[in-house]
This record gives C-alpha cells, structure tokens and sequence, in this order.
C-alpha cells in the first residue's frame, strides 16, 4: 500500500496536495487511550539528519539526558560521521528522502522520530517530507516531532513557509501524534554580520531594520530532546525562539559589549522596500516555550557572542 502511496505523492503537484493524499490513505488514530506511552522505555528514537549540525546536538542532548545511545536510530545520507555514536552502541544508518527505497530499512524498529527538515534539493522539500513520513508510518512509528518554521505562527506561508505548511499539513493528516517545533532563525547566521562589525568597526542599518527572535541552534536541539524524551507533547505547537527581538542595531550594541570595541552604526540609504518586508514581521516572534520545555531560558544574545568570541576576533589576529 505504501508503494502506491509513494507513488501517488510523487505525481502530485502543486507539492501541498501530498497533505490531501495522506489524509485520503491513513487512518486517524482511534482514541488517545491507544496512544503509545511517549515515556515507555523501550521507544526507539530516531533522528534523521543526525550529521548536520542540529541532529548532532540533538543526539548530544539526548545524551546528556541519559537515553541509553541503543535506543537512538541515527538516520543520515553520510553515516560514515556519526561512527562515533555508533561506538557507543546507536544504531546508525543509512537513509535519503530523496531515495525512498533507503528509508523504510533505515527508520525500521523506531517509535518515536524527530523529522529534522532539508534543504533545497534535486527534490521538492514538502515531496522529500512526504517520502520520510510515509516510511516511516509504514515501520510503525507512532510520534513525529518536525522541525518548521516560526514564520507560519504569523500565518505567513511564502518561500519556505509552503514548503513547512505542506508538511505540517500532511502531519496532521498522517494518523500518527506529531509535534511541530517551529524554529527561528539561527543566531549562528549572526557571526558573520558580527565578524564583520568587529573588523570595521561599522554596522550597517538597513532601512525598517527587522527584529527577530534569534536562537540558538543549542537551544532548537534542547527543545527537541525533551519533546523526544517527555511525555505531554502530543498534537502541540512549540514556537523556539530566543529571550529577545533582535535587529543590527541590537548585535551592534552586543558586539561592542562583548569585545570591547566601539562600532558605529551606518545607516544605508533608503530605497526601494525590501522584498522580504512582509517575512520580518512575521519572524518578529518570542516565546517561553524552549523555558517551557528544557526548564531553563535560551540563550541571550551576548552569551552567544561570548561562547563565539574567538571567532568574532579571528580576523584581527
């Protein structure tokens, strides 16, 4: 059944429709009593995308959180990286979205899975998501904790935004619990503004300089290790974001703060509107819920910059 499920997504366009054709094939689950406990040792966790840089501090939180590495299903297209977590006794394996026929071998066994989202490919994201989420209903896994995007609290749904309301759609259709972890953008993407900075001297200040909930990609795979590890998330929406809004003129400020070095802030030009205007307003998003969910604050925006200080100064020295 599932061949034929695969097959009809793959014909579908546009990519949204996968969401009708999951809803049209799976059931919906009976009553929450038939629900797999979330807390029952012996759930199997998969992670896919368990090389990239989330999925390595998902596993690492996970860890730390003393899930037995045997319990982890550490899915990647490069498994050759993760070899250290097979020494200590993960199962990891070899799996592609893009290659259906390696996912059902590669999520075989697992329970509960964190759907870590791609990047653009030689495939559509939503048609890739689709193939990971058939696979893995057909193995039997009963919870999918999905990595989206913060922007649709907003209810803005360009760019990515229908490619992350596609999935969400089809999670919510596919008959199993799901848990969606809408991200903000990383403040990893703020060291090379920041670098920057401290080398000039000078910020550049767009016109409407944008405020968004910057966060840590530390704080994004905490989140996602208690939602993995904890009962209680069944059918919820999480927003991770950062303590604060941020814009140019608040790293500035913290870059200063941080190095010790004054920067001037530089205001650009106006001219014609930003054509992402419309998306920074809806990346403009705080939330408690990463607090909520690992029982500590995310991280503020000077600790970052501390944590990161060596790299903010490297091109001085």
């Amino acid at each position: 059944m599932f061949r034929h499920l695969r097959n009809h997504l793959i014909s579908l366009h546009p990519c949204w429709l996968l969401a009708v054709a999951l809803a049209l094939v799976l059931p919906r689950p009976a009553t929450a009593a038939t629900q797999v406990s979330h807390a029952a040792r012996s759930d199997r966790i998969i992670i896919s995308g368990a090389a990239g840089h989330l999925g390595e501090l998902t596993v690492d939180d996970l860890l730390a959180r003393s899930i037995p590495a045997s319990r982890l299903i550490l899915v990647s297209r490069t498994p050759s990286a993760l070899a250290r977590y097979a020494r200590l006794g993960a199962s990891v394996r070899y799996g592609d979205f893009t290659k259906p026929s390696s996912l059902r071998k590669a999520f075989a066994g697992g329970n509960r899975m964190l759907l870590i989202s791609i990047g653009f490919g030689s495939m559509p994201r939503p048609e890739a998501h689709g193939n990971a989420i058939a696979a893995a209903i057909a193995d039997g896994v009963k919870h999918i904790a999905y990595t989206s995007w913060i922007a649709l609290s907003r209810g803005d749904r360009s760019g990515i935004g229908a490619d992350h309301y596609a999935t969400e759609e089809m999670l919510k259709h596919s008959g199993v619990a799901w848990t969606m972890l809408r991200n903000s953008e990383y403040m990893e993407e703020l060291l090379p503004d920041a670098e920057k900075m401290f080398a000039t001297g000078r910020a550049r200040v767009p016109p409407g300089d944008l405020r968004v909930g910057y966060v840590s990609r530390s704080d994004c795979a905490a989140a996602a290790a208690a939602v993995l590890s904890t009962p209680g998330h069944d059918y919820k929406v999480y927003n991770i974001t950062g303590q604060n809004l941020v814009n140019t003129r608040d790293l500035a400020a913290a870059v200063s703060a941080v190095t010790g070095k004054a920067i001037r802030n530089v205001a650009i030009n106006p001219g014609p509107a930003p054509a992402n205007s419309g998306l920074g307003s809806a990346l403009s998003v705080v939330s408690d819920d990463v607090a909520e969910l690992t029982g500590k604050p995310p991280m503020t925006l000077k600790s970052f910059l501390r944590q990161h200080e060596p790299e903010i100064l490297h091109q001085n020295r």
